[in-house]
C-alpha cells in the first residue's frame, strides 16, 4: 500500500457540490488524509446549489509541502473563482513541476488547460468546455488518466473520480474494497 500525504481539495463559492463532496467521502473511508481549502477568504464556502461548507482551512502557500494531490471540483460559478485565485494557480503550476498529483471535474479541467498543464496529455471535461482544454488531446472518457493528471466530465461520474484518485493515492485494493463496503456494484 502507498503511503501517501496529504490530499487538498479546493472550493470556491459555486462549487459542485457532488464533485466535492462524493471524493472527499471516498478518499477519508480510503484512509487517505483530505483537507478542504477555501480559497474564498473565509472557511464558509457555499456551492452553486446554496449549500453551505465549513473549508478545513484558508487557503496558504504553506499548504504545498507535504501535499501529494491537489483536487479541483467544478461548478458554476466555482470553477471561474478557482481561476481567478492567481495564488492556486502557481501552486498548481509549482505541484505539476514538481510531479504531485492534479486531479479536476467537470469545468475545472478548463483551469489546469488554461495553465498549459494538460499540454499533449489525454484529458476530458464538461462537454461544450473542450476549446479550453488547450493542446490536450481531448476524449469521450468519463475519467481520464493521463501521468499524474486526472480528469473527469461531470457530477454523475464524482464517484468514480474518487475511486481513481484513491486507487493513486493507495491502491487499487482500498479502492475495490472502499466501493465495494459503499455497496457500488
Amino acid at each position: 500500500m502507498k503511503t501517501m500525504g496529504k490530499i487538498l481539495v479546493f472550493l470556491a463559492d459555486g462549487f459542485e457540490e457532488i464533485e466535492a463532496i462524493a471524493p472527499i467521502d471516498i478518499l477519508r473511508r480510503g484512509g487517505c488524509e483530505v483537507t478542504t481549502v477555501s480559497v474564498m477568504g473565509r472557511r464558509e464556502v457555499t456551492s452553486s446549489r446554496g449549500v453551505t461548507v465549513l473549508a478545513d482551512v484558508l487557503f496558504s502557500s504553506d499548504l504545498f509541502e507535504g501535499a501529494d494531490m491537489f483536487v479541483l471540483p467544478g461548478g458554476m460559478p466555482g470553477t471561474k473563482n478557482l481561476k481567478e485565485h492567481r495564488e492556486l494557480s502557481e501552486m498548481l503550476i509549482k505541484a505539476h513541476n514538481s510531479g504531485k498529483w492534479l486531479a479536476a471535474i467537470c469545468a475545472a479541467p478548463t483551469i489546469l488547460g488554461g495553465l498549459g498543464l494538460l499540454k499533449g496529455r489525454k484529458a476530458t471535461c464538461f462537454p461544450g468546455m473542450e476549446n479550453e482544454l488547450i493542446e490536450a488531446q481531448i476524449t469521450k472518457a468519463f475519467v481520464e488518466e493521463d501521468g499524474k493528471i486526472i480528469t473527469a466530465k461531470g457530477a454523475g461520474v464524482a464517484t468514480d473520480f474518487g475511486f481513481a484518485l484513491l486507487k493513486h493515492m493507495k491502491d487499487e485494493k482500498t479502492a475495490l474494497d472502499v466501493k465495494s463496503k459503499m455497496q457500488f456494484p
